[in-house]
């Protein structure tokens, strides 16, 4: 049996500024956007794809992420305690931040970029695909530190007790899904994406990729706390938004297929 180690959520402490372990690894997982992003576009050699319009599509990116992940934490997860402190909803450093609403973020930024830039839409997010994985690994580092988003009881040898939860051995599910939405799901979509495949096909794969590793991490996670818990047929509000990702992955890598045969 592991001891959650208790972990400073403050990396560090200036005066009345501190700054925290969370938005160190945000800060992380956009500099790795960049670096492999760099790699990309060597690779691709596509002609509209630069380094500065890497810079400004991170920009985009950032602002899809942390409005449209704390949006979706507050109304998919708890409403009822953001609408009760609303000065929490800005509380960032604190964690809470839903990948499901940072994703529909990142999705309307990426539109808007693409229309600016007169981009084709699929083909940038084909393009930003592989590199979205490390960022979700260290999102997970600050899950991990932050003690939050435990998992459910176990008796595996490696479960861990979190003293600021109970004395009950959980799963270290944050390092489950660092594991496979972060380090897995990247190999996979680098792996396959060195090649040229049709537009749209890495986007279906990142789709399908994520929602299989997310709800099959779920099952190990505690639900979240908030007004939903588990839901119809016992799975999780997770697992609930998970599931149109791998249909629409699915299908979206089918018709890529077909409109390329």
């Amino acid at each position: 049996m592991l001891v959650y180690p208790q972990i400073n959520p403050v990396a560090l402490q200036l005066g009345p500024l501190a700054i925290h372990w969370y938005g160190l690894m945000y800060m992380a997982g956009f500099l790795t956007f960049i670096c492999l992003g760099r790699k990309r576009i060597v690779a691709l050699n596509h002609p509209q794809l630069t380094n500065k319009l890497l810079d400004d599509l991170l920009f985009y990116g950032v602002l899809g992420v942390v409005l449209g992940g704390r949006l979706g934490e507050v109304l998919f997860y708890n409403p009822g305690y953001y609408f009760a402190n609303p000065l929490k909803i800005f509380a960032v450093w604190e964690g809470g931040m839903s990948f499901h609403g940072g994703f529909l973020g990142v999705l309307v930024a990426m539109a808007l970029f693409a229309y600016q830039h007169k981009l084709r839409w699929l083909d940038l997010m084909d393009f930003i695909a592989p590199l979205v994985p490390p960022g979700l690994a260290f999102g997970r580092l600050g899950n991990f530190i932050n003690g939050e988003l435990w998992g459910r009881p176990t008796d595996m040898p490696w479960g861990m007790v979190f003293p600021h939860v109970d004395n009950l051995p959980r799963h270290p599910s944050q390092l489950y899904e660092f594991g496979l939405e972060g380090i897995l799901l990247f190999a996979l979509l680098w792996l396959y994406a060195k090649k040229p495949r049709p537009t749209g096909a890495v986007s279906g794969l990142f789709l399908i990729g994520y929602g299989c590793f997310r709800f099959l991490g779920e099952f190990t996670r505690n639900p979240d706390d908030g007004i939903f818990g588990l839901m119809t047929f016992g799975i999780s509000m997770g697992q609930w938004l998970s599931l149109p990702m791998v249909i629409v992955g699915t299908g979206m890598m089918i018709w890529s297929m077909r409109r390329s045969a």
